[in-house]
């Protein structure tokens, strides 16, 4: 499919690396402005901007906590001042933080959970939507998680909650936007590997062992993502807003 996102400016949260940095790449490579937002690993968030620039793209690299409303209104307003109104905003950054059973879960713990995974995502929301409002068009995209679905492994209840809220978020979000031509979808990934979230939290012997299980017979890789994220921002997805796009290879289907 041949996407053509010029003039448009689009916003990556954790684009320094996977996931991330995947979906910054197509989304350069299609033609957009993109700003990479980081938090702390600035030598990806080059990386990312490097590999943009090599294809002839153009990005900037824009480090805030996207848990902070104060970094995130600072974050949204150099983007407009460096590449313009903001177009696209993908809500991929998100974390685990670490497993822990509900029995030995801290009100810390869980705040920080839910502060990544969910309320960067509405503040994040809430900073573009006056420009999207003002242009009539827009499209938010929010990285949700088969987690959501089954629970997620052990020790991530909470985890497996903020994603679950992100899904509702995305519906709420969809309805409130659709009369000013907003659209607004999730995707929710599986087993994606080749990312430092599943190096960081699983054995090399569970990531084998759930990669057997996949029906497709494979782990995903990030440009599993990014290739969705391409489809539900383009003009052949204009007529679906408030969705979640399951990317898992068959381990679970609705």
């Amino acid at each position: 499919m041949n996407i053509d996102l010029k003039d448009k400016v689009a916003l990556v949260t954790g684009a320094s690396g996977g996931i991330g940095q995947s979906i910054a790449i197509e989304l350069a490579a299609s033609g957009a402005k993109v700003a990479v937002n980081y938090l702390s690993n600035s030598q990806g968030a080059e990386e990312t901007v490097r590999l943009i620039e090599e294809q002839g793209g153009e990005a900037v690299m824009i480090q805030a906590d996207v848990t902070d409303l104060s970094q995130i209104e600072s974050l949204v307003s150099e983007v407009e001042e460096k590449l313009g109104t903001v177009d696209i905003l993908i809500n991929n950054a998100g974390h685990l933080v670490e497993r822990r059973p509900i029995s030995e879960m801290t009100l810390d713990l869980w705040q920080k959970v839910f502060d990544v995974n969910v309320t960067s995502a509405a503040f994040m929301s809430k900073a573009v939507i006056p420009g999207m409002k003002e242009k009539g068009s827009g499209s938010i995209i929010n990285l949700s998680s088969l987690a959501a679905h089954d629970g997620g492994g052990p020790g991530a209840v909470p985890y497996a909650t903020s994603k679950g809220a992100i899904i509702t978020f995305t519906k709420g979000l969809a309805k409130e936007l659709a009369s000013f031509g907003v659209r607004v979808n999730a995707i929710s990934p599986g087993f994606i590997d080749q990312t430092k979230f599943h190096t960081t939290f699983n054995t090399e012997e569970g990531r084998k062992a759930t990669a057997a299980r996949v029906p497709l017979g494979r782990g995903g890789v990030p440009q599993d993502i990014s290739g969705a994220v391409l489809f539900l921002i383009s003009p052949a997805a204009s007529y679906i807003t408030g969705e979640t796009i399951e990317i898992n290879g068959g381990l679970f289907m609705k």
